[in-house]
């Protein structure tokens, strides 16, 4: 497994730059990756502009069927993603979901569903 990294520009983002990125992270998985790790930590003004750039980096990793995440997010970014139901990008799980990886327990006489 070949994990590459991607750096998010700070402290915003912008058309110009959801593109570029865009296209640097197909040319990553083109060229051997199979998780990109998406380096957030120069985000200090994180707005819908940031959103969209992480929106489209994941929905270009999931059409190269690699791995995609996000790490070195600041409070407000992290705030944001909670607030528009992207949190799974930063591995956390949302609201009232079971962290991932977890199997909730089941009583063996508990009815089928």
């Amino acid at each position: 497994m070949e994990v590459k990294r991607l750096v998010l520009p700070g402290p915003g983002a912008d058309e110009q730059d959801t593109a570029r990125l865009c296209a640097r992270l197909a040319r990553l998985y083109a060229d051997g990756a199979t998780t990109v790790v998406c380096d957030a930590t120069a985000i200090t003004a994180p707005g819908l502009a940031v959103v969209e750039a992480l929106a489209r980096l994941r929905l270009t990793a999931r059409g190269h069927g690699g791995g995609f995440a996000v790490t070195g997010a600041g409070p407000p970014l992290r705030a944001l993603l909670h607030l528009v139901g992207l949190v799974e990008l930063l591995g956390e799980p949302e609201e009232g979901e079971p962290a991932g990886g977890v199997q909730e327990g089941v009583e063996p006489d508990d009815l089928a569903v």
